[in-house]
């Protein structure tokens, strides 16, 4: 419920919170590239070695391509060797002109903007994708592709610092931010059919992804598999702030909500950070876990906006976040 043109408003802009403080694997160098649009271009065993090469961060125009408006892809392969489990790592893909969608291994970890029919640019924002642990094949090749459209002048990657980078330790045992399942609900009712979901990136408003004006109720949905090699004890879910109310679950049980049941313009419950203890017996050591969230906005902007998200333990909150 924060107004347009605040500080935790514009801070959408950087649409991932990322506490990246040292890049592991520097990608500012050649990518395989290629004109057009085609879903399998994707796909991690794709045979891309008839694709040109072309260097990145730069504007396509200025690597052969001058004057083309439209759909392309990159796709490079990383050494997953280089990476060590139990990390949180994050993609830094810099500016993008003008909406992209990125895939590691064929699973897609992040976007920014919208693609034709319903076009919407994002080129003065920064790429800072989350790369979920379960994705990284840590023995070998790990491919990235990534979809391009551009509209107008300069397209493609064109500037920033592009890597891997790591994380601080300590802090976060699992980072939660990127992409989740979304849909609205009539009256917080559980959305039943595969079709209701779409993709949204985590945190930000749920006005800026495709859902404007939207007022009511909806539900976000992420399935995670929890490091075997992680503590599973004194654990709390760090849900950053929620616009307004909201009620979490774990594997089906309610951990935790807020709605200090105030109304429109009275209400604080969107200026909290939320923090639930996680009992041991709700989250799986082993196989997948599902978290749901039902949030209930009354007005102005709606749904998880501001991190950061993730599993620690209580003694890292209290250290690095409280």
């Amino acid at each position: 419920m924060y107004l347009r043109g605040s500080p935790l408003f514009l801070a959408f802009i950087f649409c991932i919170t990322s506490p990246a403080v040292s890049q592991v694997i520097d990608l500012n160098n050649t990518w395989k590239f290629r004109i057009g649009d085609r879903s399998e271009w994707a796909a991690p065993n794709f045979d891309d070695s008839r694709w040109e090469s072309i260097q990145a961060p730069s504007p396509w125009e200025d690597e052969g391509f001058n004057g083309y408006d439209g759909f392309a892809w990159y796709r490079k392969k990383i050494d997953g060797r280089k990476l060590t489990k139990g990390e949180n790592y994050y993609l830094g893909l810099g500016f993008i002109d003008d909406a992209d969608v990125v895939y590691l291994n064929g699973k897609l970890i992040g976007f920014s903007g919208s693609m034709p029919p319903k076009f919407k640019t994002a080129y003065n924002r920064e790429r800072t994708y989350v790369i979920p642990n379960e994705l990284i094949n840590y023995a070998g090749d790990n491919t990235i592709a990534i979809r391009v459209y551009d509209v107008v002048h300069g397209g493609g990657i064109i500037e920033g610092n592009l890597g891997i980078y790591r994380t601080k330790k300590n802090q976060l045992l699992l980072d939660l931010q990127g992409v989740w399942s979304f849909g609205t609900s009539w009256f917080g009712k559980p959305i039943k059919e595969a079709s209701e979901w779409v993709d949204i990136i985590v945190p930000g408003p749920w006005e800026h992804q495709g859902f404007p004006k939207y007022d009511g109720f909806a539900w976000y949905k992420r399935t995670f598999t929890f490091p075997e090699n992680l503590v599973s004890d004194d654990l709390v879910l760090l849900l950053g702030k929620i616009d307004d109310f909201d009620k979490v679950y774990l594997n089906g049980q309610l951990i935790g909500s807020t709605n200090d049941h105030r109304s429109y313009g009275n209400s604080e419950s969107y200026s909290r950070t939320r923090v639930y203890d996680i009992p041991v017996k709700a989250l799986k050591q082993k196989g997948s876990n599902t978290l749901e969230i039902l949030v209930e906005d009354m007005g102005n902007i709606g749904g998880i906006y501001e991190g950061p998200v993730g599993i620690t333990t209580r003694t890292s909150y209290e250290k690095y976040f409280r």
